[in-house]
């Protein structure tokens, strides 16, 4: 089995006005989990199916913690993980690629 091992560190990416979220929920209607997923989508990528990593501004953090309470009831949970300073995280099995679309604006 193989393994995937990274490091990231957002200390420096602070200071760039940078920071690293881990987005996890569950949403039990199908149409408001894949609404919310595409919300997603346009702020980082999926890591697994109800799971996202971003590196993103501290005012597009802002933004998308003002519209995730929109896609929340009793019966759904969603957690934003703010992540700061060093960390390090492993994988096992299925590893996950960035689907990193090359955008160009003319």
């Amino acid at each position: 089995m193989e393994r995937e091992d990274y490091f990231f560190d957002t200390e420096e990416e602070v200071r760039q006005d940078k920071v690293f979220v881990l987005i996890i929920y569950d949403i039990s209607r199908n149409k408001k989990r894949l609404q919310l997923a595409k919300l997603l989508q346009g702020y980082g990528f999926r890591i697994q199916k109800s799971a996202f990593e971003a590196v993103i501004t501290k005012a597009k953090y802002r933004e998308l913690l003002d519209k995730l309470p929109a896609f929340a009831s009793e019966e759904d949970s969603i957690r934003v993980y703010k992540i700061i300073g060093r960390g390090q995280v492993l994988s096992f099995g299925k590893t996950v690629e960035e689907n990193a679309e090359d955008i160009i604006v003319i």
